[in-house]
């Protein structure tokens, strides 16, 4: 029986468990984007557009790093999802606590590294001379907070394997409020810059994954986390890396080339930097949504076809179409009407305003792809097909992107035409990846992870 919070995937009507599963889930990713967004929003008002445009240089960084543990704990989310619906309860444990563990290690690693890494990296984007100490400074003080941020994915996704979104959206929105008053006291108070808005995220962090860990360690299922017990499990690493690899490369892929496209940002100058910035958190928030419903079918796919029933994996692919584009329309058009408004949030700058409104433009445009990207995507890993997206997108994505930032822009200097790169880039794709989910979809599947999976 399930318990509250958690979704029965196996039976019953797939419409509102979609929606069940992916609206919190959305919402989970705009909080987070918030953090960094109230580090934007803060600095922005109170200390000017330079620090503001040093935090928001560090994004797509930021979001390279991150995309690779978030693509790992999509194969530990695909992983389980496949054990519990067939079965295989030892399984699921060894999953959960060699996650774990991969996810604190892999932490530690990456802030040391970041430590030795972040000048050269700022230095690697061209950032104006005017904000290059600050956007250093920020960049290392965030990578410190890896370990519980790389946590806080892992165990998301353990909770997301199981149809429970809402928890992690509950710890979330506290540890979201926290990070916000901690801005204003370290920017206000303090008279910080921007460390004080790094130093507040990564408490915030510690707050959301400590509870997470606290919620797992006191869990009566087969999910529940023994400290103890901690230790990594071989086999089942290969079989989360499998899977989360690929995933976690095709992250990367779209954060690379969007290190590219922000490095021809920065040469447009410091306004067109806090602009992008400023409207790049707007995609984002827009972009958790596509994200979800992506997850979505990756989970409902991953039981049902742990469970051997291939028919309620497909019509979940149907499903989560609809509803996806039912609410990207929904959100993309509020978003398109308040445009303006949501920008001077950020920047009440009028020149930021009107070079915040050309990026949002093609943003909507580009998210109309984006979404078909993102749910075949889903559908694939659910079956633990990851590689075949993750290739679709280096080739793509990073070959029209970089291709467009080399070729294109030099000839077409304005913010517009290097802005044009995310729809075409996203439409290509989108195309390619929906052929390769039809090629694929004629071929034997190989059978599930775990001991009761049916044979096919």
């Amino acid at each position: 029986m399930k318990k509250r919070g958690e979704l029965e995937m196996l039976e019953g009507c797939i419409w509102d468990k979609i929606v069940l599963f992916a609206l919190p889930l959305a919402c989970t990713g705009i909080i987070q984007q918030l953090f960094n967004a109230a580090d934007v929003a803060v600095v922005g008002k109170l200390a000017g557009s330079a620090a503001q445009a040093a935090v928001g240089s560090n994004g797509p960084v930021i979001g390279l790093v991150v995309n690779l543990f978030v693509g790992l704990s999509l194969g530990t989310n695909v992983i389980i999802s496949q054990l519990l619906g067939s079965g295989d309860h030892d399984g699921v444990r060894r999953t959960v606590h060699t996650s774990i563990l991969v996810s604190i290690l892999g932490g530690i690693i990456l802030a040391i590294l970041g430590q030795f890494v972040s000048g050269p990296i700022v230095r690697l984007l061209d950032v104006p001379a005017d904000v290059e100490e600050m956007a250093e400074l920020y960049l290392r003080i965030y990578m410190m907070g890896m370990p519980v941020i790389l946590l806080y994915n892992f165990e998301s996704a353990i909770f997301r394997s199981q149809g429970d979104t809402r928890t992690p959206l509950i710890v979330l929105t506290v540890s979201g409020v926290v990070n916000i008053a901690l801005n204003l006291l370290f920017v206000i108070k303090l008279h910080r810059t921007v460390d004080g808005v790094a130093y507040a995220t990564v408490i915030s962090n510690i707050l959301s994954s400590g509870i997470l860990l606290v919620l797992l360690c006191r869990s009566k299922t087969e999910l529940r986390v023994d400290l103890k017990k901690l230790s990594i499990h071989l086999p089942t690493l290969r079989r989360v890396l499998r899977v989360g690899i690929p995933a976690g490369i095709q992250g990367m892929v779209f954060s690379l080339a969007n290190i590219c496209v922000q490095s021809a940002v920065n040469s447009l100058g410091t306004v067109v930097m806090a602009a992008s910035s400023a409207a790049g958190y707007l995609e984002t928030f827009t972009y958790s949504i596509l994200n979800s419903f992506g997850q979505a079918c990756t989970t409902f796919v991953g039981q049902n076809y742990g469970a051997g029933n291939m028919d309620r994996c497909r019509r979940a692919l149907r499903v989560t179409f609809l509803t996806g584009y039912g609410t990207l329309i929904t959100v993309g058009g509020i978003v398109l009407i308040f445009a303006s408004r949501l920008l001077w949030v950020f920047n009440n700058d009028p020149q930021v305003i009107a070079s915040g409104l050309i990026r949002v433009r093609y943003m909507f445009l580009g998210h109309i792809f984006s979404l078909m990207v993102e749910v075949l995507s889903g559908y694939l890993r659910g079956f633990g097909m990851s590689l075949a997206p993750a290739l679709v997108a280096l080739i793509c994505i990073c070959g029209i992107r970089f291709f467009w930032v080399y070729a294109v822009f030099p000839s077409h200097h304005t913010f517009g035409a290097l802005m044009l790169v995310y729809p075409v880039s996203l439409s290509v794709t989108a195309a390619i990846i929906a052929c390769t989910v039809i090629v694929m979809s004629r071929k034997p599947v190989p059978p599930a992870v775990g001991d009761n999976s049916p044979s096919k």
